[in-house]
């Protein structure tokens, strides 16, 4: 790869943020120094939990991420794509329900105990445990009765099972939606494993407590707090510290990548349009225009971003009945190769400086393999961290073709999986790291890898 042209301020800059879970800390760290070095920004974008870092980057709230109890602060971000709570409840069931089959079992197993050491006593002649064995036979009488453990451990058993099975149905139920679906009944009961619920909460909550500024009123519905937040965006692109803005998604009913885009008004054309006039209508169908008819949508293009494929359930958006897809209802979430799209999207609209920031690290060499995961979410997160490896890969590679200057902030090392909000213990370092090391890394490498050696070095250059 040919080495980038030097940073200029002068240059229209976006900063794009990739990554899922954990990500968002380290994406939280760049942001604050990039925040504190006055680094000149236009545009933000991001794909992933990245959505969340550009949504607060472009209205000049990134204070929200890193800030006193802000979004990743560790204590309160560690239920985020935790299990589903159905599943966590089936789980508990059957584990009770297992308890309570063994029950029987653990008296047969208190009987091993007790008669040998009836034997030894007697044996030794060691009085205090005459009677041991038989004390123990009347329990076992008393508990196996005909009225004892034989007629309520069956039953609470099935209770146990019934109540959980009763949660499940209930979940299926209220999953049912207008929409056609193929297969059995019973595998509506097989959603994702973990749940995005929390997360988008959490950022939709922090998102209002900067919107509604002084004001305290009730928070209001995704849809009018999607509208508030573009005609905020929209009204203010320009001055300091307002951003335009751009969040991927991709779209698994029309099997595209959708793009949600708040540009400023000169650049709607270049984002909306192309030459042609099949290139207008695939614009149509792969487009949100935030500031358009589209403004009720940014609430469904962060949803959007943060839903995991497979790992959750996808997001579901209607679309407006006057849109490309007439009103139809599709199932969106969130692809790492879709920031090769990002990429394209930008030179669209005119940017000639990228700043890529990406919490995975690459593998540069042998000998730095770590213990493969057993646990359900390390397994998830080790394919997402690859996945994210290789995405980057190969938009750095098509953007040195079309983007003279890309500059890229990720860690060299990072123990941390996508779904390890409390830690994570670390091979090399022997010691758990914290979510919150993660947050200073990110700030420590943005001025190790980009604002001291690019943007101090081209301090000299500017103006030339």
């Amino acid at each position: 790869m040919i080495d980038p042209e030097p940073y200029s301020p002068q240059l229209r800059t976006a900063v794009v943020f990739t990554g899922t879970g954990t990500a968002g800390a380290y994406h939280a760290g760049v942001l604050r120094a990039l925040h504190e070095a006055g680094v000149k920004i236009d545009l933000v974008a991001g794909r992933g939990v990245g959505a969340i870092a550009a949504v607060f980057a472009a209205i000049d709230g990134g204070q929200k991420l890193w800030g006193d109890r802000g979004f990743w602060d560790p204590h309160a971000v560690k239920q985020l794509y935790d299990w589903r709570a159905t599943l966590r409840f089936a789980a508990w069931a059957m584990g009770a329900a297992l308890l309570i089959v063994a029950v029987p079992l653990a008296a047969v197993a208190i009987g091993a105990l007790v008669f040998p050491i009836d034997f030894v006593v007697r044996m030794t002649g060691i009085g205090g445990a005459a009677g041991l064995t038989g004390a123990y036979t009347r329990w076992v009488e008393r508990m196996f009765a005909p009225g004892a453990l034989p007629t309520w451990l069956p039953r609470l058993a099935v209770l146990v099972l019934g109540l959980a099975a009763l949660t499940i149905a209930i979940e299926t139920l209220v999953s049912f939606s207008g929409r056609r679906s193929r297969g059995n009944v019973w595998w509506r009961a097989v959603g994702g494993p973990l749940s995005v619920r929390d997360a988008f909460t959490r950022c939709w909550s922090a998102l209002w407590d900067l919107v509604q500024g002084g004001a305290r009123v009730k928070e209001p519905t995704p849809a009018d707090l999607s509208a508030r937040y573009v005609e905020l965006l929209a009204d203010n692109i320009g001055q300091p510290g307002f951003r335009e803005l751009v969040i991927a998604a991709h779209d698994l009913d029309a099997r595209r990548d959708l793009v949600f885009a708040l540009v400023a008004e000169s650049r709607r054309r270049d984002l909306i349009r192309r030459a042609s006039t099949a290139q207008a209508e695939v614009r149509r169908a792969e487009v949100v225009d935030l500031a358009g008819p589209g403004r009720k949508h940014l609430s469904d293009a962060i949803a959007a971003a943060l839903a995991v494929g497979v790992a959750t359930d996808p997001h579901p958006m209607t679309f407006s009945p006057d849109s490309y897809w007439r009103g139809e209802t599709h199932r969106l979430c969130d692809r790492p190769g879709v920031l090769l799209r990002l990429f394209d999207e930008l030179t669209e609209v005119g940017v000639e400086q990228v700043i890529v920031v990406s919490a995975a690290s690459a593998i540069d060499g042998p000998h730095a393999l770590a213990p493969a995961r057993l646990d359900g979410k390390g397994r998830i997160g080790e394919y997402l961290l690859s996945a994210e490896v290789s995405a980057v890969r190969d938009a750095l590679q098509f953007a040195a073709d079309r983007i003279p200057r890309v500059f890229s902030i990720h860690p060299q090392h990072n123990p941390i999986g996508p779904f390890d909000f409390a830690g994570e213990y670390d091979d090399r370092s022997d010691r758990r790291q914290s979510l919150s090391e993660l947050l200073a890394r990110g700030y420590e490498d943005a001025y190790r890898q980009f604002i001291e050696p690019v943007v101090g070095a081209s301090g000299e250059r500017v103006g030339v």
